[in-house]
């Protein structure tokens, strides 16, 4: 035996560490010749004690650590020294519930603290942490005392466990008989198996979903320990996750002076089978009540995109609300004075709606104002108020700017979840979005009618002896400005200048261009230049703009009154620049079309232009129009020349405006589709 033997080994954090640790202290303790001293059990025991130290520091420290020997002639020690608290350990530091499995952690040195002679632990502020124990040689250990083998007692790590058959029963539900029950019965199942494993009194199941609905009983087996105050129970929290709540409550046995005969350990894995359960239901539920929500706002949104018409995508709001998310809803919006004004408003009674409206507009009531006031200057949280009724107001905000409120009062029999809120909250933006879409659609649309109204005359000139009409027909109602126009211009008592035309194109390009094109006629034939060189000044400024897109067909007519001693009626100078020829209607019922072709204003620099000279009688009207009339399709077929002649001489001799209104009948009854281009009717007449 040697007087002293020491031995150093640094070994890395993994499961092997342990093996070669016990290797080498075999190799050393062997080397010291202990067998030969009868120290066969000491070693064993030293090895035991090592290993438990080593897989200490593999488990919860994560760094290498060092495993020292020390073989004196009195004493065997082993220390085994890591360098700083791994993830596990940090994890493991942590307070945890003091039953179950987790009651019985950090019970891993009670093998030293029962075989070692002497131990201890030593941490150093760098992190260090050494445990040694040491092993007196010649003194009986712990197993061996008084010369007779004794069993070491150790602290229960496990609670006693039933039956093996009895536990299967519990645990075990087959698979067919798990997918074809529904949730409740397999719950109810899984504690009433509890209850005949325990041979308890009653078992109960609580869950809360975590919707503001509150806890409810999920099932019950036997007496239900929630019912009987005063009662001792053992509680076991479902492991659930949030929202999700849960309790497990056993009654003992009757007669059971205490709970501790309730098997906690096998109460806690029914508990987890249960949750499992739950959650496995709440999830599918949840799925679905997504997706039913998912497909509700997506027709929401195909719902308020269908209009571009304010009034209409503001009263679609409430019906899509009501009932689903709220009794009631309202939407005010913000006028022209930055005031918010009751826009639209229903009620799943109808009935209640004359109240209700009474109570919003036009003030609302003080708690509610408040609420509104807060959203307006910015607030992102949704406002609960309590007047009228219990609700919650949501802003309206596109591009950043508040458009209005949205209220939903409560649902019936129960407030509003946070789903319910989070929902508002993505209806009232997919309605923000739209109904500032309508708006803006609605000024653009505002802009432009102003715009086409004034490339038009405000009114047509009254004079004796000669009769205007003229009737003007978009392609569109909405936002785009159609190129087509016409326009009289008085020039003297006795004379006239009609025209009408239409530029290639439409919208802004084509109104300013088309603007242009009356002005600088009405500015030329006022400087009393001729027609004809009225028409090719504007060809030149027309080419000037070197836009040859912009070209534009005209027809333009001087009309004046006969000079006395002539038989009554109007002379005519018709001048066609690319336009379509213009149609005379007699009073006597004839109708035949008049003027020459020419070149489109704009469109070459080189002019070809007919001026041909007419006389209008009493009662004989001049009709020109835009090619929006003769090119009306149904199909392949065009409502042509001869259609319109029909139509102007059904009415000859009647007003102009008779006369219009035919040729409009006639091109609306000969297609019921939408007008692809504009339509320009301009009617001369002289009057009897």
């Amino acid at each position: 035996m040697t007087d002293r033997l020491d031995r150093w080994l640094r070994l890395p954090p993994n499961a092997a560490s342990s093996g070669r640790a016990r290797a080498m202290l075999r190799r050393e303790m062997s080397n010291a010749s202990l067998s030969a001293d009868g120290d066969d059990e000491l070693a064993d025991t030293v090895l035991l004690l090592a290993s438990e130290l080593c897989d200490n520091a593999t488990l919860h420290a994560g760094t290498e650590f060092e495993v020292e020997l020390s073989i004196r002639p009195d004493e065997i020690m082993v220390a085994v020294t890591d360098h700083g608290a791994g993830p596990l350990e940090l994890h493991l530091s942590r307070p945890r519930p003091k039953f179950g499995r987790a009651a019985s952690h950090g019970r891993g040195l009670m093998l030293v603290e029962q075989l070692a002679t002497s131990w201890g632990t030593r941490h150093d502020r760098d992190g260090t942490h050494r445990i040694w124990f040491s092993i007196a040689r010649g003194e009986p250990s712990a197993a061996t005392r008084n010369g007779t083998p004794q069993a070491i007692e150790l602290p229960s790590l496990v609670a006693e466990w039933p039956d093996t058959e009895q536990v299967r029963q519990l645990l075990h539900v087959p698979t067919s008989l798990g997918l074809r029950l529904e949730m409740p019965v397999l719950v109810a199942e899984l504690i009433r198996r509890l209850r005949e494993v325990l041979g308890a009194e009653g078992v109960s199941v609580d869950v809360d979903h975590g919707d503001g609905s509150g806890a409810f009983s999920l099932a019950h087996d036997g007496a239900d320990p929630s019912a009987l105050p005063g009662t001792p129970f053992v509680e076991v929290g479902l492991p659930l996750t949030s929202p999700l709540r849960g309790v497990l409550r056993i009654l003992p046995a009757a007669g059971t002076e205490s709970t501790a005969s309730v098997n906690t350990e096998i109460a806690e894995l029914t508990a987890q089978r249960i949750a499992l359960a739950v959650e496995k239901d709440w999830l599918r539920d949840a799925d679905l009540r997504r997706r039913a929500w998912m497909a509700y706002l997506a027709d929401a949104s195909e719902l308020f995109g269908q209009s571009m018409e304010v009034p209409l995508v503001v009263a679609l709001v409430p019906q899509v609300v009501v009932p689903r998310l709220g009794q009631w809803c309202a939407v005010l919006l913000l006028d022209e004075t930055s005031q918010l004004r009751l826009s639209a408003l229903t009620h799943a009674d109808d009935e209640t709606i004359p109240d209700l409206r009474a109570a919003l507009d036009p003030t609302p009531p003080a708690d509610l104002r408040h609420q509104l006031d807060e959203i307006l200057d910015g607030s992102a949280a949704p406002g609960w108020f309590s007047e009228p009724t219990d609700g919650v107001a949501v802003g309206l905000t596109a591009r950043a700017q508040p458009i209005g409120v949205l209220l939903v009062g409560r649902p019936a029999g129960r407030s509003h979840t946070p789903e319910d809120v989070a929902l508002i909250g993505d209806i009232a933006r997919r309605a923000s979005l739209a109904i500032d879409n309508a708006q803006t659609t609605a000024a653009h649309i505002a802009t432009s009618q102003a715009l086409q109204q004034a490339l038009l005359p405000r009114a047509l000139p009254r004079e004796p002896g000669i009769e205007f009409a003229a009737e003007y027909l978009p392609a569109s109602a909405g936002s785009d400005v159609g190129g087509d126009f016409y326009d009289v211009l008085t020039l003297s008592p006795q004379q006239w200048l009609a025209s009408i035309g239409d530029v290639c194109g439409k919208g802004a390009r084509a109104a300013a261009r088309t603007g242009m094109v009356r002005d600088v006629l009405r500015v030329l034939i006022r400087e009393g230049s001729s027609l004809t060189r009225a028409i090719e000044i504007l060809n030149e400024v027309m080419m000037d703009a070197a836009d040859p897109s912009q070209f534009c067909t005209l027809a333009a007519a001087l009309i004046s009154r006969p000079p006395p001693g002539e038989p009554p009626g109007l002379t005519v100078e018709l001048i066609l620049a690319g336009h379509p020829r213009a149609v005379l209607a007699r009073s006597d019922g004839t109708a035949e079309f008049i003027g020459s072709y020419g070149t489109a204003v704009g469109l070459t620099s080189q002019l070809k232009l007919v001026a041909t000279q007419h006389r209008l009688y009493a009662g004989d009207t001049l009709l020109a129009y835009t090619d929006g009339v003769t090119e009306r399709r149904r199909g392949r077929e065009q409502f042509g020349s001869e259609r319109l002649l029909s139509a102007a001489s059904a009415t000859a001799g009647g007003e102009g405006r008779h006369v219009i209104a035919s040729v409009r009948s006639a091109v609306e009854a000969f297609s019921s589709g939408p007008r692809r281009d504009d339509i320009a009717l301009l009617a001369v007449r002289a009057s009897p």
